[in-house]
């Protein structure tokens, strides 16, 4: 069974990503990109389902000692994990300032190392790296890679070329060598080393991909490669303008956000993971690993926010390729390049993480109609505007074009923001959102009467919006808004009512909302979407944890209303959810103390910075 996810840490080349677990395990990875099939499995299956471990030989007593010859086919035959032996957990591990270089030091009887972890970013090929570094004594130490290419299901055939154990199956070949060169044999279907480092050595691993049917990949240096990674990231996070309370963890988020972001295209994944469950056992598992135009929308204002104007540009410029076309043909969600078939499939020889099955690929939530989502894309291109973003004549017309499918449809009932596969409705924050986007082109216009368009019929569009959601989105025996028209449920996607500036925040309704959202759906101080009970609307079966992303909303609402020092209470608590290394899921369990859902999440590291932004002082809507 995989580690627990705060367990893991993230390292990625800004194409794809892998998480690396405190055992020393990568027991996820994706090549050559995000939503490619994984070759690294384990997290949601076993061992035999792929994995890298890379740590400390465990004690003597441990090990089996079946020979193979390993020459060449399929290294053996395969007993599982027999073999693999259980070596202790690292001493301590960090990531390398301002970097996504994962340092883990592991102490042992005869001695310490440190190993490096990390992915350079690339012009072409993957490649994943781990150098080994002794530090005192000197330390046994033990390489099992147990490569399965297409989500663990297709063992490759191995064999050796020029200093190289080459994996190949299909369209995909694998590369590893060592620097210096160590011995590897095949034992168990996985290729092995045993190799000992002594303080002041070092060796390294260079695992690539590569398509198949092309000759060998070039070499890379991987020392140096170490320090121009170390180089690229630093300069990077150089750039951040943030210089308030909490940076740390700031900037944290910000490398997250940044290592979550598909380079050659622009566009941003929502999690570099699949099927991660919001329920341990539950079948709450989905494929995050897609760009969703409303997180990716967030993420862009809590870049843009930091300084980030060219991740902004090169955001937008990917909006206008992937949405080209009929505003009415909008979908919530894309491929990396802007692909829309994004079929789901279910993998049944997964067992899914700690039993959480299915395990899915592609998400069917693509063909859900979400209004809210023409009003966060327009925010976001306003808000990069402001910010200095140079003006694209095609991104005008598309908000313009945008506003009017907008002006025909807002009135109808959709799936709204949390992607419900029950019934549509007419959900309060699909509809506060359709005024989000008349707004803002008003304001736009406003500032720049130069612009083609008609800003008084968004003004005529906004206030019709504005009355309705006031009329029918609003209990007033409560003195609350609800999730949806005549509904009594609640949902925290209302805490974003004065944030968005669709109430002033000490309007009596707003401070309403906030106190009925907190006592309702808190669990141990932590909020839940909505209610998941008998009469959930999202038509699954079961519950989920704590959102972590509505915790930070409610933070913004408390700090909005005035009231400050609850706002700092409960975000400090939130970070102090994070892992080890500074990395939070979708989720956190609140009675096993633990975090649930794909990992890491963009969406709560975007709340994470748009929290720490507003207990700064900065404002958090335009």
């Amino acid at each position: 069974m995989a580690q627990p996810i705060e367990d893991y840490a993230v390292i990625g080349d800004l194409q794809t990503a892998a998480l690396v677990g405190r055992d020393g395990s990568i027991d996820w990875l994706c090549l050559p990109r995000f939503d490619s099939g994984a070759c690294f499995a384990a997290l949601l299956g076993d061992r035999d389902n792929g994995h890298w471990t890379l740590a400390p030989a465990p004690d003597e007593g441990t090990e089996n000692t079946t020979s193979t010859d390993g020459t060449d086919g399929t290294d053996g035959t395969d007993d599982g994990d027999e073999g693999d032996g259980v070596p202790a957990r690292c001493a301590s591990r960090s990531y390398l300032p301002d970097t996504l270089i994962l340092e883990t030091v592991w102490e042992t009887a005869t001695g310490s190392v440190r190993v490096y972890d990390f992915m350079p970013q690339r012009d072409r090929t993957p490649d994943v790296m781990r150098i080994v570094e002794g530090v005192t004594g000197h330390v046994s130490m033990r390489s099992v890679l147990r490569l399965r290419f297409d989500y663990g299901h297709v063992v490759p055939w191995m064999r050796r070329c020029d200093g190289h154990r080459v994996a190949v199956a299909g369209p995909d070949s694998v590369w590893l060598r060592s620097v210096p060169e160590v011995h590897t044999y095949g034992q168990d279907f996985s290729t092995r080393s045993e190799f000992t480092v002594a303080a002041g050595e070092r060796v390294a691993f260079v695992l690539t991909w590569h398509p198949s049917h092309e000759s060998q990949p070039d070499l890379v240096d991987p020392y140096e490669a170490l320090e121009q990674s170390r180089e690229d990231w630093q300069e990077w996070a150089a750039k951040c303008t943030y210089q308030g309370p909490y940076r740390e963890a700031v900037m944290r988020s910000l490398i997250t956000l940044k290592g979550l972001t598909y380079a050659p295209t622009g566009g941003i994944v929502a999690a570099p993971t699949t099927s991660l469950p919001e329920e341990l056992g539950g079948v709450r598992n989905w494929d995050y690993r897609y760009c969703w135009l409303r997180d990716s929308t967030l993420a862009l204002s809590a870049l843009v926010r930091t300084g980030y104007i060219e991740e902004a540009g090169a955001w937008r410029d990917w909006l206008l390729r992937a949405v080209a076309g009929d505003p009415a043909d909008l979908q919530i969600m894309y491929g990396l390049g802007g692909e829309r078939r994004l079929p789901e499939a279910e993998l049944d020889w997964l067992a899914g993480y700690a039993g959480s099955a299915p395990v899915r690929i592609g998400n069917a939530a693509v063909h859900q109609l979400q209004l809210d989502i023409y009003g966060e894309v327009i925010d976001s291109l306003a808000l990069a505007r402001s910010f200095g973003l140079r003006n694209k004549p095609t991104a005008w017309s598309l908000q313009n074009a945008f506003l009017e499918f907008l002006e025909s449809r807002w009135r109808e009932p959709d799936e709204g923001l949390w992607e419900v596969r029950g019934p549509r409705r007419h959900f309060v924050h699909s509809k506060v959102m359709a005024w989000v986007a008349a707004d803002r082109a008003v304001r736009t216009m406003e500032r720049d009467p130069s612009l083609p368009g008609d800003p008084d019929r968004w003004r005529a569009m906004r206030d019709e919006v504005h009355r309705e959601v006031c009329e029918k989105g609003f209990d007033a025996e409560r003195n609350t808004f609800t999730q949806s028209y005549g509904s009594p449920e609640l949902d925290a996607a209302t805490l974003l009512i004065p944030r968005v500036g669709f109430l002033p925040p000490h309007d009596p309704r707003v401070v309403g909302t906030v106190d009925a959202v907190r006592e309702e759906l808190c669990e141990d101080g932590l909020l839940l979407r909505y209610s998941t009970d008998g009469t959930s609307v999202d038509g699954l079966p079961g519950t989920e944890a704590p959102f972590l992303v509505c915790s930070f909303w409610l933070a913004d609402a408390l700090y909005l209303i005035g009231r400050t020092e609850e706002a700092t209470a409960l975000f400090e608590r939130l970070l102090s959810l994070r892992n080890d290394v500074g990395l939070l899921a979708e989720e956190y369990d609140v009675h096993r103390g633990r975090q649930l859902g794909n990992f890491p999440q963009a969406f709560s590291h975007i709340g994470l910075v748009g929290t720490a932004l507003a207990l700064s002082g900065r404002a958090t809507a335009d």
